[in-house]
């Protein structure tokens, strides 16, 4: 048997030399889960999955470990740092023969791997596959209309299972809040007020924000600020407007925001902090607020990884008054590539048939990951126990999950969004200029790829 750190340290190892294969790994308990019944005989073949190295890769280690022993079917997981699995996944589909049998797709990959044709619809591997009830369609990117170029529930077809619902929560220090008489905030100002109140550099910081530079990082953390500002990228995504609307007023109020909570109660070299940057100063008692996605939650409540176990609690992102409530989808759903042979993708569908059921979903949040069922996380007897009290807060946050684009040229967007809001974080630019610049560059993007498009005008700089 090995321990908790000697499987991670195993599955570090195993991204770097390319594969993990679970039925190699003797004994392999990553989640620490009982042991269950003996492995039953083969029916269907090997697959090979890739997945991301993860704040939420143990739990579903653990998964399917217990999958291979409930049902005998093997499964190896090549693990990679998160943008090498994506650019697994885009080498394996467009090879001649695929060496990935089920993808692992974050969400702002989503609409080029659909729009590729080089995913299958479910429909396409199993005339009769449907998504169990309480299952999320997470925005509805489950299904893809290849036509109109955009997700669609009603004339979409569905393009897969949902793996990890990771949307961004408010971490707050709920031991701090009674001892200072706070209460949880619904809006950003109170956010602010709670965040200085708690501010007491060097020891512990107000809040600590992801502003660090990677292939989805500050941009993915600076949406909430902007939905819930009022703001949006562009004027009307789901009715295929793609006018950019990045530098409105709501937009700089947004971005302004994020600025003002960084000098006032905040990390002081916020430009530089990426999400690990986040989870270390929490886990280490040094800041009482951050925003992340709730696949942290196991590593701050894990004594082996975190000081401050059990003073942790999650709640709705805040908003601006009169606005909306928003949260980024980070999202992971599966998908069966068509250049790998028949039984493969046979492999991989009994897999996904098997993930969604209740009991493989309530085995995967007692595994330490995050059920993609909304009766799991309303199960009386799970959400009860102090472990898990992030469950009912999360149901609650579902309803204000948001995806960041449902076009192809979302990287690119992204990629965009990262340079200029970290510029602006940093102070290489101000807030203005930062829009402006990115709002320029979106509009080239959208309007080189023969989308309905426009721009604002500049905000006075």
């Amino acid at each position: 048997m090995c321990s908790r750190t000697g499987c991670r340290d195993a599955a570090t190892l195993a991204g770097r030399i390319g594969w993990l294969s679970l039925a190699a790994v003797a004994g392999l308990s990553a989640a620490g889960l009982p042991a269950s019944e003996p492995a039953k005989a083969q029916d269907a073949a090997p697959i090979t999955i890739v997945i991301n190295q993860s704040p939420w890769f143990e739990g579903f280690l653990g998964l399917v470990e217990y999958y291979e022993e409930q049902t005998g079917n093997q499964v190896d997981l090549d693990v990679n740092p998160f943008a090498g699995s994506i650019e697994k996944q885009r080498s394996s589909a467009r090879a001649p023969e695929g060496t990935i049998d089920l993808f692992i797709m974050n969400s702002p990959i989503l609409p080029e791997m659909y729009s590729s044709g080089l995913i299958h619809s479910m429909d396409e591997l199993d005339p009769d596959f449907t998504p169990e009830p309480g299952v999320g369609t997470f925005d509805d990117t489950v299904y893809w209309d290849n036509e109109k170029r955009s997700f669609d529930a009603e004339t979409g077809k569905l393009m897969g299972v949902p793996i990890n619902p990771n949307i961004q929560m408010l971490y707050y220090r709920a031991d701090l809040y009674e001892e200072n008489g706070l209460e949880v905030p619904e809006t950003w100002d109170e956010l602010l007020a709670n965040a200085k109140a708690l501010h007491d550099p060097p020891g512990i910081v107000g809040i600590v924000q992801r502003g660090g530079r990677a292939t989805s990082a500050v941009s993915y953390n600076f949406m909430p600020y902007l939905w819930s500002f009022g703001g949006a990228v562009f004027a009307d995504m789901d009715n295929g407007d793609y006018t950019v609307t990045l530098n409105s007023p709501e937009a700089l109020q947004a971005l302004q925001f994020y600025l003002d909570l960084a000098a006032e109660a905040g990390h002081p070299n916020t430009g530089s902090i990426t999400q690990s940057d986040m989870l270390q100063l929490a886990a280490t008692g040094r800041a009482a607020h951050f925003i992340s996605v709730i696949a942290a939650w196991n590593q701050l409540d894990d004594p082996d990884k975190s000081a401050v176990v059990g003073k942790f609690n999650v709640a709705v992102i805040p908003k601006a008054p009169e606005h909306e409530h928003a949260t980024t989808l980070g999202h992971f759903i599966s998908g069966i590539p068509k250049n790998i042979p028949d039984e493969r993708k046979q492999g991989a569908v009994t897999f996904l048939k098997w993930f969604q059921t209740y009991d493989a979903q309530k085995r995967y949040a007692e595994a330490g990951g995050v059920p993609v069922r909304s009766d799991v996380l309303e199960d009386e007897e799970l959400a009860s126990q102090e472990k898990f009290r992030w469950m009912r807060p999360l149901a609650e946050n579902f309803a204000y999950a948001r995806v960041w684009w449902d076009v192809p040229e979302g990287p690119e967007l992204t990629a965009i969004l990262e340079l200029r809001v970290n510029q602006a974080i940093t102070g290489e630019l101000p807030a203005a200029s930062a829009l402006n610049m990115a709002a320029a560059e979106m509009h080239e993007v959208m309007s080189g790829a023969g989308y309905k498009t426009g721009q604002l005008e500049d905000l006075p700089e």
